[in-house]
């Protein structure tokens, strides 16, 4: 049998991707102080587009200026910036892949330092680390002025260059929280049965396929389960994949949990990566397991995110059956080369970097150690700090020690949110130093 890895995968739209490696999106924070893209951002880009994947998908650009996930995000806003996203949409496809613009809402999943109101399905509060305020319910008008500004800005994706948009409805945003009845307690047309709590979602998938119109990719991020009381469940899952089904969507990516319980990171509770009884595939895939019941459901092509490493494991799971895109986040931080070398087999496994960024260390009955949001967002430190770096133009840097890359970040991010200016376009738009004419 042929490389699976290499084999190119044409899509239900007639667009095909050259091979079945992606990098999934990741919050890059790098826009400008008007929350557009910037010349860092096309380094990054053109960086990982010569590094192999045949698919990179862009992370979290909002499209609400008003309710952000970070400070760093690019939103589409009225905020102008279209020769900018013109250039990252070059820079990212000059190795010959499809790039592809994830658009999200952050809902209540927006800090307190950079978002005065969160916005929601319900006034129900994100409690973690004091960090979110409580969020103020949307309104009809509201809800239909968000799907409207979905489908807008997917226009806008395929205008500036990018080759496909992926609507974010997973990790606890807010198309994502819709579907949770922990967060969704609406009694109207939006909340109660899980036909309602999908309303929103299956609306703004609809708008954008009519915008973009039928040959232009549209992919679909989905949790498999929120893995909270109460929340978003599998069987959810299955049911909505079945109504998703009827509304032409090209990849539909499968991932879990949220802030509060942040499975993609392989921390929070019985992960399938924690399990010692369960097959290699199954500990190092966090979700294959249930990627491969999704597969019995979904009529579109399936791509599985969080904890992919081994080559065999990888190829082992398209050629199952249980999905047919890999998709890889933050080994390409450390590597941005990663995928080239998979799929060359210059190298049987990805970095595994998150064993070694622990930040305490000791005694695991040190309250201090087992304190998992110390531990996933040091480690998420890190792997900013390495996307800045490939940003700058530096090649990444391991020996970064996660408890200062974490107080690195936390001083970024401050002083960023404090330089933010969302309230007017800037009267002049200078073209951006990076141009590159390839």
């Amino acid at each position: 049998m042929a490389d699976v890895l290499n084999t190119p995968l044409r899509l239900p739209c007639g667009e095909t991707l050259p091979n079945r490696l992606a990098k999934a999106g990741m919050t890059e924070g790098l826009s400008d102080r008007y929350l557009r893209a910037t010349p860092g951002l096309c380094r990054l880009y053109e960086r990982w587009s010569y590094g192999g994947a045949g698919l990179l998908i862009t992370g979290n650009l909002q499209i609400d200026k008003r309710v952000l996930e970070r400070p760093g995000n690019v939103a589409i806003d009225n905020n102008g910036g279209m020769r900018e996203l013109e250039l990252w949409a070059r820079a990212g496809r000059v190795g010959g892949n499809h790039l592809w613009m994830q658009i999200s809402h952050a809902g209540r999943q927006a800090p307190w330092y950079v978002t005065r109101r969160p916005l929601a399905p319900s006034p129900v509060q994100l409690k973690l680390l004091g960090t979110y305020r409580k969020p103020r319910a949307l309104s009809e008008n509201e809800i239909r002025d968000l799907i409207e500004r979905w489908a807008n800005v997917a226009g806008i994706a395929k205008n500036a260059g990018f080759t496909g948009v992926q609507i974010h409805a997973a990790h606890g945003y807010l198309l994502s929280s819709f579907l949770s009845p922990a967060i969704n307690r609406r009694n109207d047309a939006w909340g109660g049965s899980l036909e309602n709590r999908a309303r929103m979602l299956l609306e703004t998938i609809r708008a954008v396929r009519k915008r973009v119109g039928a040959g232009f990719p549209v992919a679909l991020k989905l949790n498999s389960a929120d893995f909270q009381k109460g929340g978003f469940e599998f069987d959810d899952c299955l049911r909505l994949v079945d109504m998703i089904n009827q509304e032409g969507i090209d990849l539909l990516e499968i991932s879990g949990g949220s802030y509060e319980q942040p499975r993609l990171l392989g921390y929070g509770g019985d992960s399938a990566s924690a399990d010692p009884g369960s097959s290699t595939a199954r500990r190092e895939a966090y979700f294959l397991k249930y990627a491969s019941e999704v597969r019995r459901v979904a009529e579109m092509p399936i791509m599985v995110t969080g904890g992919f490493r081994s080559r065999d494991v990888m190829t082992d799971a398209i050629e199952s059956g249980d999905t047919d895109i890999i998709g890889m986040g933050r080994p390409m931080c450390g590597d941005p080369e990663i995928a080239r070398k998979l799929l060359a087999g210059e190298v049987e496994e990805a970095p595994r970097y998150e064993q070694s960024l622990k930040v305490m260390s000791g005694n695991q009955q040190n309250p201090l150690v087992r304190l998992w949001p110390l531990q996933v967002f040091g480690q998420q430190a890190w792997y900013y700090m390495q996307l800045f770096r490939l940003a700058r133009g530096e090649d990444p840097k391991p020996s970064l020690k996660p408890l200062a890359c974490f107080l690195r970040w936390q001083n970024d991010e401050l002083l960023s949110a404090l330089l933010l200016n969302r309230r007017r376009t800037p009267q002049t738009q200078e073209t951006p130093a990076y141009v590159d004419e390839r």
